[in-house]
């Protein structure tokens, strides 16, 4: 398993619980997330792969009862352990609203915890694996009546980096790295095509490391002049320019001891990287306005849709500054170059939306994954899980997601007949006038789908003028889809 178990615990009085989460998380080895309001729990579900939780029933902001009785409908998979008071009548109330795992009276007993957090890890893991084979052993019936395909080989169970969900070898290689990579304090670079869960990433990375306990920010610095920028990250004193009228704290020393994620690094100025630079080497904070200097403890990750390597080249972002983000450099891989895990990510996106309206829905037909793999998701993750979502929104209570509710642009798309079975492109025609053309047809309606028939785009990625790809695409019959 990549993990041993994540666990979260809510409670307003954090110094009760200490004992409880040293022994979880020295003598079995969980990592303990621990929140003090319901509003801090949401946060960290938000961000965070959870497997158990136990909540206090208490008060100021933590009910106990009421947080595990909506875990109950938003994460049914998690275990719910309540600690109540002496009153027999609360675990009774909490068996039938929340449908608690266990229930443990006060004060609280670490032993006990201990003991009941196992045995809950173990529950969880053997109805893991009995929905596995339950699911492997009922697919092929499932696949017959939806028209797949004969031969079709079970897919593999996913796995999980936090909210990162994969099958795929490139994304299994680069999260065994960012695992080892969280560990560490070095600043962490990660690249990649919008939507392919960069933030996601950097979530995952900072939650798995050390700092996971203490803050983390997230600024993207993309289209922000720089004084705005200057205030958010280092902070400001009232006065220091128009429209200053309190100070501010800044990211930087609102997350010390923790995290702040940077997206879209390379959208800042020359000036602004100065600025940062000087802060990735001394630990330094100078806020506007402000003579003085303060020093924190804040680790960097650090974001962009553009390749940091390419803008050195062209003199457009210092190559000092870029060897300082880069103590690791993660370059996550598009969607089109893993279809294999589009399956699992479109059945994860179908329970995570399904619960979230209270819908039940059976799974996806064969059909709706065959036009999924055919597309090239120029918007990548996020466009496949909108298009879950408005899937899911259409579909009816106790139904599988078909082509039906597809949206017009994945129905355009048709199976790649050019495609052999390892995914390599086979060229047509005898001859080899015939066998070229067929080679430009194919990588040009890969670039139109690719970029939504964005031609200025398609004609700079292809290196030919408006004109000339135009020409191709009536030349080869293409249409744009409807």
């Amino acid at each position: 398993m990549d993990r041993i178990g994540t666990v979260l615990t809510l409670s307003p009085d954090a110094a009760e619980w200490r004992a409880a989460i040293d022994l979880l998380a020295g003598q079995y080895g969980y990592r303990v997330l621990s929140a003090k309001s319901n509003a801090d729990a949401a946060v960290m579900l938000a961000d965070v792969h959870v497997d158990l939780a136990v909540a206090e029933d208490g008060h100021d902001g933590a009910d106990g009862l009421a947080f595990l009785s909506g875990l109950r409908i938003s994460h049914p998979d998690i275990i719910r352990v309540l600690l109540v008071g002496q009153k027999p009548n609360s675990a009774q109330k909490a068996v039938a609203q929340a449908a608690v795992y266990q229930f443990i009276r006060k004060p609280l007993d670490p032993d006990q915890l201990g003991l009941v957090v196992k045995r809950g890890m173990e529950a969880r893991e053997l109805a893991r694996r009995h929905r596995l084979l339950a699911r492997e052993f009922k697919l092929s019936e499932d696949w017959l009546d939806f028209g797949g395909r004969s031969g079709n080989a079970l897919r593999g169970e996913s796995r999980r980096f936090e909210k990162l969900v994969y099958v795929s070898e490139k994304m299994g290689e680069l999260c065994d790295l960012a695992r080892q990579a969280a560990r560490t304090e070095l600043p962490i670079l990660i690249q990649g095509e919008t939507g392919t869960g960069k933030e996601l990433l950097a979530r995952a990375l900072h939650y798995s490391s050390s700092r996971g306990r203490s803050p983390l920010m997230v600024q993207n610095c993309g289209g922000m002049p720089d004084e705005l920028l200057q205030s958010e990250l280092f902070g400001h004193k009232r006065g220091a320019f128009t429209g200053a009228i309190s100070d501010r704290l800044g990211l930087f020393r609102a997350a010390d001891g923790g995290t702040v994620f940077l997206d879209e690094i390379s959208e800042v100025s020359k000036s602004f990287q100065v600025s940062l630079l000087r802060f990735l080497q001394e630990g330094e904070v100078k806020p506007l306005g402000c003579d003085r200097t303060v020093t924190c403890n804040v680790r960097i990750l650090a974001g962009s849709n553009r390749s940091l390597h390419a803008l050195v080249a062209a003199g457009q972002f210092r190559q000092d500054l870029y060897f300082r983000l880069r103590g690791f450099e993660f370059e996550l891989p598009p969607l089109r170059d893993r279809p294999e895990d589009i399956p699992v990510l479109a059945e994860f996106f179908t329970a995570k939306h399904s619960s979230a309206i209270g819908r039940k829905v059976l799974g996806i037909s064969a059909n709706a994954l065959e036009k999924m793999a055919a597309y090239d998701f120029p918007g990548n993750v996020r466009e496949l899980e909108n298009e879950i979502r408005r899937m899911v929104a259409l579909a009816k209570d106790g139904e599988y997601l078909t082509t039906r509710a597809m949206s017009p642009t994945l129905l355009a798309v048709t199976p790649r007949k050019a495609l052999t079975s390892n995914g390599m492109f086979t060229p047509e025609g005898e001859t080899l006038k015939d066998q070229v053309e067929s080679l430009e047809r194919h990588l040009v309606r890969e670039a139109l789908a690719r970029y939504r028939w964005n031609q200025s785009r398609v004609a700079e990625e292809l290196g030919l003028s408006r004109v000339g790809l135009a020409n191709k695409i009536k030349r080869y019959g293409l249409n744009e889809p409807h």
